[in-house]
């Protein structure tokens, strides 16, 4: 019998229409009860598409899966005569579980079952993120005070307001 912790995604149920909600208020939960080192990712995917509005082309966004959002985070994997299975540490799953809109972790019963690294590659290519980035880590959270470093706010101190792990920013308010 073996046990390791992984990093896996997950596919959590929501209620339609409610999944970009959802992945707002589990990044702002994340971030204020750190737990950036559990949950890293946190995705609704969305394929770009065009349609012909008024005899015009207009760029839309159509949910990949309406009523789901991706979740990559830390899970132990065990592994026993009767296979595998993955375990969600409990309080992290009762966080994710109450959040607004939140109906449950695709899996059988209160086990969460990963998706395929396969399926996860499939659905990066179809929305056009690089499966090849690498997950950065933060030594900060929303809140806290940071020193800014370069450009022309440089050494002056300031709050993190907002973080965009999709795009690679920080908003920081300064006095």
């Amino acid at each position: 019998m073996s046990i390791e912790n992984v990093r896996k995604w997950f596919m959590i149920h929501t209620y339609s229409g409610y999944e970009k909600k959802v992945k707002t208020d589990l990044e702002q939960k994340v971030g204020t009860l750190q737990l950036r080192d559990v949950v890293t990712n946190i995705l609704v995917p969305e394929e770009e598409t065009t349609e012909i509005v008024r005899g015009k082309p207009k760029k839309i966004y159509r949910k990949l899966f309406p009523a789901y959002v991706m979740l990559e985070m830390e899970a132990t994997r065990e592994e026993n005569e009767n296979g595998i299975s993955y375990k969600v540490d409990p309080d992290v799953w009762y966080i994710i579980r109450n959040t607004n809109g939140v109906t449950g972790f695709v899996g059988v019963g209160s086990d969460p079952i990963p998706m395929e690294d396969d399926e996860v590659k499939n659905i990066f290519n179809i929305i056009g993120m690089d499966t090849s980035k690498e997950t950065i880590k933060l030594d900060f959270a929303e809140g806290d005070f940071v020193k800014i470093l370069k450009g022309s706010f440089t050494d002056q101190e300031g709050q993190v307001a907002e973080i965009d792990y999709e795009h690679g920013r920080v908003k920081v308010m300064v006095d």
